[in-house]
């Protein structure tokens, strides 16, 4: 039997959600590339700062969309919640990268590149599960899971990171710019 309604549903939120991630998916990759050298490609924060600004282009899309649709696919605050909560990783990985340009950071510690391939890990993940969600198929839920492994694993090496940079780390000016920038790739994932 087909489905009739009187009232249409909006779809292109599902849509719009894929594409979002799929940005920040490009985002994350161009900072795993930033920190990949020594020293840094400070040239990918210009990259990295303009996915950010289509991020919030996009963002703003899918809130605008929102506030103009009566009937919607997920409930309203749980699809503001996404679109925020996606947003919150670009601003992140913004972050971090902005900062390591701005703080001239020359040497990239191991938890850096570490951190920025859980992240890259993570958004893959997310871009799985935001394209099978509109089908309700099987499988969110697993790559939900693996999500919030990736993101302990990450509070785990976010932890390490810090232990290691009070350890070994003479120069307290150093110490503030290194966990700072930990602290940005923790909040991406």
């Amino acid at each position: 039997m087909a489905r009739f309604s009187l009232l249409p549903r909006e779809e292109h939120f599902f849509h719009d959600f894929v594409g979002l991630s799929e940005e920040i998916r490009v985002g994350a990759r161009t900072l795993k590339q930033m920190v990949a050298s020594n020293p840094p490609d400070m040239a990918k924060a210009d990259a990295i700062k303009d996915i950010e600004h289509a991020c919030d282009g996009r963002t703003r899309s899918i809130i605008d969309r929102l506030n103009r649709t009566f009937v919607t696919p997920l409930d309203r605050e749980d699809i503001h919640a996404l679109a925020i909560s996606l947003d919150d990783v670009m601003d992140a990985i913004d972050a971090a990268a902005a900062v390591i340009r701005l703080y001239k950071i020359t040497n990239v510690r191991q938890h850096a590149r570490r951190l920025a391939d859980i992240i890259c890990d993570s958004c893959d993940r997310i871009t799985e599960a935001l394209s099978i969600l509109e089908k309700q198929s099987q499988g969110v839920l697993e790559l939900a899971a693996r999500v919030n492994q990736l993101e302990r694993e990450a509070d785990r090496v976010h932890q390490d990171a810090i232990v290691a940079l009070f350890d070994e780390e003479r120069d307290p000016i150093a110490v503030i710019k290194w966990k700072e920038i930990f602290d940005f790739l923790e909040a991406a994932t």
